[in-house]
């Protein structure tokens, strides 16, 4: 049999064939809001995707390009791999055509496991443990021995071996871990404030049991009163000691109940692993209020926070433990590294000294390995996700950026800048969804999505160059020359706050006074300890409301009107008018239509191919009864007022029969922060990261107290959208609030009425105070890294 191969060749000198895929195209794109959005896009070069927040940026790069990408990849996987991998649903799009693979490095904060730190999620402890395994001393065991989540374990027993003479040996089993015994290796021990979860003037029946979910007559506390140890009509303050034990303490036992055998456990116990092995900053905000009220969380007298057991902090390499170089500045520990010259160990040194030299380029040198994941900012999370893309041999893959400049001082800005023009240089296709103009001013290919946002946004407004782009008129062209005027009129403060010693992480003895009834900017380049002098000394003080950087959880169910609590007075209103229960105005409860269960779409799952999403037939997408839809206030059911946008709603709730005071407050702080148009009931996961920054900030607003802390309130901001955020930041303080923001836009720098900038550097090159005064007197010092860049941004009077 011949088999004759053809190949079709080009014509001498004309480009080859292979080389015409060139672009990545996007045709019909329609997830979240775009509207048929179709672009084509440059590969190998650096393109940048600007837009105010909700214009459909993420839902473009990241729910369509990035998605459909990663989708694909595991396609090629075999059916049985892919029945273990998450499910990817095809996006909204016509046709996409040239992708490549797409590597996302987005804003999502790490692991809050309180057993994860930025060595395990970097995999550079894994190294620690093996080099410290081969050359520590005295040698004490396995990588095992250096893991604080790897317990000692010791067992014996006889051992009977079926082969010919069958004989019973006595064995001994030693499993040699790092985990300190005492602490469990978090390092951290509490202890639990009685007083705060149980009142003992009250039964059981009564609510003696003051945890959140324990009500009296809920399954918890039902397990309690039918165990048969205990009296559930007898005030706690008069168990016996017994009982009082068994209340409190008792081991897991089976108890019959209800027909069947449940597992009885003492409160402490069972709130101990229910709730304090959890990371309080993963826990839902009255869970953690609970925490924080109820239990004093200490460092462990044992290991001195260090996680590990003695053995594997006697072990010693060049004098340095285990412990002593994960608590080292990472920057000081590359350093110490590169002093180690071991041929026996020579691969794990290289990667280490890669890595750890990869922290120092990306501006993370002044963490340390042995700082918790879950307290990481989102700037810090995503840079150190890109570590190990660092020096990486793979071209002409996707990077695909979300705002990758977020926690950056404009210093800092620019080394960020370099590095991905590097990734470009390497034949990748950069794609970065960016505000910042000092980021956008790189971009080798523009495009703008707008014009407004929400139902008014996801169309492309403009593509193309960064000289082009200044001149198209378009929201962001107008704005990307913005310079910032000094306050001619500064306020007055009414008071100070006195922070003495401060000695937070890297603060070195700060001693500062912060004036109150002003607005207040804490700046500095990252890691100079902003965050450690704000939030260890000024947060937990009574009066002081603190809205940080912490991402909002929530899922297809939860929407802005839940999320804010503005449902709540919604269906009290529709209840009352109607002479019903308020239950039956919400889709997660008895109003929910019975076949979707709430939803408003039904999810078929084909194993492992696609989940096939269909709108429920029976409720039509609305979620609800069709009962409940026969109620009305105002002439609206309920499923109508969730549809309305924020805006529409304020006029609703405002007058007429439809008037609710409790709901215009909150849809007036919501209209406040920029959200007028996003509608009621809107999923939070469709939800852009700045549209979750200002509902957060929205929310947190409506609780009392008269000093408000900001952390980067500019995230996911527009440049148009800082001017509608000063304004509120304003409106703030001129309603006899204190304001602090900790920030590096130099728009609100500039707008401060005091601005206290600390560094010089990062880690043990930062720590203190080097400026206190106005904006004008910074600038005029010009002695700072921060007052350079504001005097370059501040416009000339």
């Amino acid at each position: 049999m011949n088999t004759t191969t053809s190949t079709q060749t080009d014509a001498p000198g004309a480009p080859h064939r292979a080389d015409a895929h060139d672009l990545i195209r996007v045709q019909g794109a329609r997830e979240n809001n775009l509207k048929d959005v179709s672009l084509e896009l440059p590969k190998r070069r650096l393109t940048v995707f600007t837009g105010v927040s909700g214009s459909g940026k993420s839902s473009l790069v990241f729910g369509t390009i990035a998605a459909e990408s990663q989708r694909m990849i595991n396609e090629t996987y075999s059916a049985f791999l892919q029945g273990f991998m998450p499910s990817l649903a095809r996006p909204d799009v016509d046709a996409l055509e040239g992708l490549t693979t797409a590597i996302v490095v987005d804003q999502e904060r790490l692991g809050a496991n309180p057993r994860s730190t930025l060595g395990t999620v970097t995999d550079v402890n894994a190294l620690l443990r093996i080099l410290f395994s081969r050359l520590g001393q005295p040698h004490i065991g396995t990588s095992n021995a250096f893991s604080f989540n790897v317990p000692t374990v010791h067992a014996s027993g006889a051992r009977t071996i079926e082969r010919g003479n069958q004989k019973a040996e006595r064995v001994t089993f030693t499993q040699l871990g790092g985990m300190c015994p005492r602490c469990d290796g978090t390092g951290r021990v509490n202890d639990i404030d009685l007083t705060q979860i149980v009142d003992e003037s009250k039964s059981l029946a009564e609510g003696a049991i003051t945890v959140p979910g324990y009500t009296p007559d809920g399954w918890y506390v039902r397990l309690f009163m039918e165990s048969g140890f205990l009296d559930p009509d007898k005030p706690i303050g008069e168990y016996t000691k017994r009982e009082r034990d068994d209340f409190l303490y008792k081991e897991p036992t089976k108890v019959p109940m209800g027909g069947a055998n449940m597992t009885y456990e003492g409160l402490v116990p069972k709130i101990t692993k229910s709730m304090l092995s959890k990371d309080k900053e993963a826990m839902q905000p009255h869970i953690r209020a609970f925490v924080e009220r109820a239990v004093t969380f200490t460092t462990c007298p044992e290991c001195d926070g260090t996680r590990l057991n003695a053995p594997a902090r006697s072990s010693k390499v060049a004098g340095i433990s285990i412990a002593d170089a994960c608590a080292m500045q990472i920057s000081d520990l590359a350093q110490w590294v590169r002093g180690l010259d071991e041929p026996s160990v020579a691969p794990v040194l290289a990667n280490l000294r890669h890595t750890l030299d990869s922290f120092t380029q990306i501006g993370l040198g002044y963490l340390s390995l042995d700082r918790p994941s879950g307290t990481l900012s989102g700037g810090e999370a995503q840079r150190t996700k890109l570590i190990r893309h660092l020096g990486s041999a793979l071209t002409d893959v996707t990077y695909v950026f979300d705002e990758p400049t977020i926690g950056l001082h404009p210093h800092d800005i620019a080394r960020m800048n370099e590095l991905l023009v590097a990734l470009r240089d390497k034949g990748n296709t950069v794609l970065v969804v960016e505000h910042k103009p000092e980021t956008i001013a790189i971009a080798d290919h523009v495009v703008d999505l707008g014009p407004g946002a929400g139902a008014a946004g996801g169309t492309i407004c403009f593509e193309g160059t960064l000289d082009e782009l200044r001149a198209s008129g378009t929201l962001t062209g107008r704005h990307l020359d913005d310079r910032a005027r000094l306050k001619p009129d500064l306020r007055t403060p009414s008071g100070h706050v006195e922070i003495r010693g401060a000695s937070t992480h890297n603060l070195r003895d700060v001693d500062v006074d912060v004036p109150l009834g002003v607005l207040v900017v804490v700046t500095g380049v990252a890691g100079s300890g902003k965050s450690s002098l704000i939030h260890g000394s000024l947060a937990r003080r009574d009066e002081v409301v603190t809205i940080d950087q912490g991402a909002i959880r929530g899922s297809r169910r939860s929407n802005p009107a839940t999320y804010t609590g503005l449902l709540e007075p919604i269906r009290k209103a529709f209840a009352k008018a109607n002479g019903v229960k308020p239950a039956l105005f919400s889709a997660n409860s008895e109003g929910a239509c019975p076949v979707c269960n709430g939803a408003g779409v039904i999810f078929t799952e084909l194993g492992f191919m696609d989940v096939v999403s269909t709108m429920c037939e029976e409720c039509e997408g609305k979620r609800f009864q069709a009962a409940v839809l026969e109620y009305h206030l105002g002439g609206k059911d309920i499923a109508q007022v969730l549809a309305m946008s924020v805006t529409e709603a304020a006029e609703f709730f405002a007058a007429g029969e439809g008037r609710t005071p409790a709901a215009s407050a909150i849809l007036a702080r919501l209209a406040d922060v920029g959200l007028g148009y996003l509608s009621l009931g809107q999923p939070l996961t469709t939800l852009s990261g700045g549209e979750r920054q200002r509902l957060k900030l929205a929310t947190r607003m409506g609780e009392p107290g008269g000093v408000y802390i900001l952390d980067e309130p500019t995230t996911g901001l527009h440049l148009a959208d800082v001017e509608q955020l000063l304004g509120l930041l304003d409106r703030l303080v001129d309603s006899g609030k204190s304001v602090i923001v900790i920030e590096h836009h130099q728009a609100v720098m500039a707008h401060a009425d005091w601005i206290i900038d600390l560094g010089p550097g990062a880690g043990h090159d930062g720590g203190r105070i080097v400026f206190e005064g106005t904006p004008a007197d910074l600038i005029a010092a010009g002695s700072t890294l921060t007052a350079q860049h504001l005097a370059t941004y501040v416009a000339p009077t």
